[in-house]
This record gives structure tokens, C-alpha cells and sequence, in this order.
């Protein structure tokens, strides 16, 4: 039996996945990831590289993405605080092409998000700080790096904090519109 159960978003190969925690007055033990778990649910991904980052309250970062032949499937989640995750499917071909979605993730929940090829990804720290990890199944290449700006009106998206009060790295404010940006999925 799976320690870990898939939650569908309405987006084909975008996962939200809730790892099964085991708690008593210690605190509380929980597998987050498991290759063969996460094969019987259908999933079956190689993940090569681990990365970390943490942020205060009001970064903002994304939205990225990387490129084929070297694009990369994520699996997100939030060691310490909390967090509003959100992606956008540059696959062309897909139901849900130029769509984001936007989940809410944090170490409480421990709920997690399995982000395939194809889409840009980014986040906004909502508490204190917030510390991530995410896994990707493909290695770092800088040369096919994209991004698109956090803020284009065609995606609506509702960040939750006033704008004011983002922290947005120069690199970030200067990504295009996703009408001008350049993807290959």
C-alpha cells in the first residue's frame, strides 16, 4: 500500500501529492518520496537533482522554466513555512495550454506538487520565511533557461500580497509576457 496519494488538478501530469504522516506526542514521521510508491501510482520518474532554496516573506520567484531537450519535471515542496506555488502549462499541444494553477503549499500540510515538463513555475513566500526543495529530473542548463514576468495580465494571477510589498530579483522583473516568451513544448 502507497504512503503517498495522488490528487488530480484538472491538468494532465500536474499532481498535488500527500504524503501519509505518522504522529504521536515526538511529532510525526513521513515518507515524502518513494520511486516505487510513486511508479504503482503511475508516475515514473528518475529525479537527478536536488536544490534548496529559503526566502523571506514577499519574494517572489519565477516564473521558470527550462527548455528542451533538457526541460524538467519538479517535485515541490516546503520544508519550513508556507507558500502560494504557482505554474503555468507551456505545453501547446494541452488542454490547459497558457493556463496556471495555483495551490497553496506549506510544512504543515506537507502536501507536495509534481510539476511536468512544460510548465513555467514559480512561487511567493506568504509566511516569515519559507524553505523548499525541489527534485528535478533533469540537470541544471543555464543556455535554455526561460522565464516569463510574474505579472502578465493575460495569466490573472492573484500573488496575495500587495505589490508593494514583493521582493522580486531584477532577473525576474525583466522576463517577457508569455505572449513574447520563448518555450519549446
Amino acid at each position: 500500500m502507497s504512503k503517498l496519494k495522488l490528487v488530480s488538478t484538472g491538468f494532465d501530469g500536474l499532481f498535488i501529492i500527500e504524503p501519509q504522516r505518522f504522529g504521536d506526542e515526538r511529532g510525526y514521521f513521513s515518507e515524502t518520496y518513494n520511486y516505487r510508491d510513486l511508479k504503482q501510482l503511475g508516475i515514473d520518474i528518475r529525479f537527478v537533482q536536488d536544490n534548496q532554496s529559503k526566502s523571506a516573506y514577499g519574494v517572489m520567484r519565477g516564473l521558470h522554466f527550462q527548455n528542451a531537450p533538457h526541460a524538467q519535471t519538479k517535485l515541490v515542496r516546503v520544508l519550513s513555512g508556507k507558500i502560494l506555488d504557482v505554474v503555468v502549462d507551456l505545453r501547446n499541444t494541452s488542454a490547459t495550454f497558457k493556463k496556471p494553477y495555483v495551490v497553496e503549499l506549506s510544512a504543515e500540510s506537507g502536501r507536495q506538487i509534481l510539476v511536468p515538463k512544460g510548465f513555467a513555475h514559480g512561487f511567493i513566500v506568504l509566511s516569515e520565511s519559507a524553505e523548499l526543495l525541489y527534485k528535478t529530473d533533469e540537470f541544471h542548463h543555464p543556455e535554455l533557461e526561460g522565464g516569463i514576468i510574474y505579472n502578465d495580465p493575460a495569466l490573472q494571477i492573484d500573488w496575495q500580497i500587495p505589490h508593494e510589498q514583493l521582493i522580486i530579483s531584477p532577473r525576474d522583473q525583466k522576463h517577457p509576457l508569455l505572449a513574447d516568451a520563448k518555450y519549446n513544448f
